[in-house]
């Protein structure tokens, strides 16, 4: 029984003990922990709470792709003979890109135009010959087909002709030249890729939410990262009727370019982008976003007053990109604290 009474003891001078100790160790660690100094001032931002018209600039980017491009192709066989373009040049609709050798087409069609002539000569003696009962019905009907034979032959002699000479659909750029002189091609092969950039396609892909903000005939101000100083007008063209895998929609947009400054010419595969302002609220009480403290649902804010952080509960209204309306709570001219928050409490002295 002794021996339990004392080692009952001694683990109540062991409690004590530890119990001291601890004591003492918060005692010299709260003594160790510098107090913030309440008479400092917390350094923040203000911002005037003022009126001003609300609005929201939305920004969409696309690529610029050319209105028209395509590959000229070859209507024609043989050697090419002449050659009127170069890589990278500008050409107008109607010059031409290549010739090929006619020489052999040029006699046939000789002979087709004679034969031609003579298929007429006799077309006309039989029909003065059938008026005196000469010739029957029949050889006067043999003599127009062979005329209409031979004419038609001089027809397609011309078309294939005239297919020797292969021309600018219309105004542009030859991208790629495929072809050189001397070359011999058929029907159908590629000669060169040409481009039109006199107009450019603007294209932008739009959200299903933003969509009825763009009209067919619309003008807009197109501007690029790469010529930022300037402005090109812009109409809406096109807007695609089919969602993309995105839900976004397609608009185009047509781009007069600046052909007569080639320091500023547009190129296709550039980035261009618009902007498009709605107006959202004339002559609303506004702060910046950044005053706001709390959430969305209980907005608070803090007031810079007698050089102390105020904290006022407001009414938000509508948003823009920067600012919040204010529908109660402040007043205009108040200033709103818009940094430094994280350190403030409601009466804290603050300074700007």
């Amino acid at each position: 029984m002794k021996k339990i009474i004392l080692a009952i003891l001694v683990i109540a001078a062991i409690s004590a003990a530890t119990a001291w100790k601890l004591l003492a160790n918060k005692e010299i660690a709260e003594a160790q922990v510098s107090k913030k100094d309440k008479t400092t001032k917390v350094l923040v931002k203000t911002a005037i709470v003022s009126k001003q018209d609300l609005g929201n600039a939305q920004q969409f980017l696309g690529v610029f792709a050319a209105n028209k491009e395509v590959q000229v192709l070859s209507e024609a066989n043989g050697k090419v003979v002449s050659s009127g373009v170069k890589e990278g040049e500008m050409i107008g609709e109607g010059n031409q890109i290549a010739k090929i050798d006619d020489e052999l087409l040029r006699y046939q069609l000789l002979a087709a135009e004679a034969s031609y002539t003579d298929a007429t000569n006799d077309r006309k003696n039989y029909e003065t010959l059938a008026k005196g009962d000469a010739v029957t019905q029949m050889q006067l009907n043999k003599a127009i087909l062979a005329e209409k034979t031979a004419e038609s032959q001089v027809k397609i002699l011309q078309k294939q002709l005239k297919s020797t000479s292969i021309i600018s659909p219309f105004s542009g750029i030859v991208t790629a030249k495929l072809f050189e002189l001397g070359s011999v091609i058929n029907a159908g092969n590629p000669l060169i890729q040409l481009t039109d950039i006199a107009t450019l396609k603007l294209l932008i892909k739009i959200p299903e939410k933003e969509i009825a903000n763009f009209k067919v005939g619309q003008v807009l101000t197109v501007k690029t990262d790469v010529f930022q100083e300037v402005e090109f007008k812009g109409t809406v063209s096109l807007i695609s009727v089919k969602d993309d895998a995105n839900h976004n929609y397609t608009v185009q947009i047509l781009v007069q370019n600046n052909l007569n400054n080639a320091s500023n010419l547009l190129r296709v595969g550039m980035y261009g982008y618009v902007k498009q302002e709605k107006s959202l609220q004339t002559n609303a009480l506004t702060i910046p976003k950044t005053a706001l403290v709390g959430t969305i649902k209980q907005p608070q804010v803090y007031v810079f007053e007698n050089e102390k952080a105020v904290l006022k509960e407001v009414v938000l209204g509508i948003a823009t990109n920067d600012s919040y309306e204010i529908v109660s709570g402040l007043v205009e001219n108040e200033e709103v604290i818009t940094t430094g928050q994280i350190n403030l409490q409601n009466g804290t002295a603050v300074t700007k």
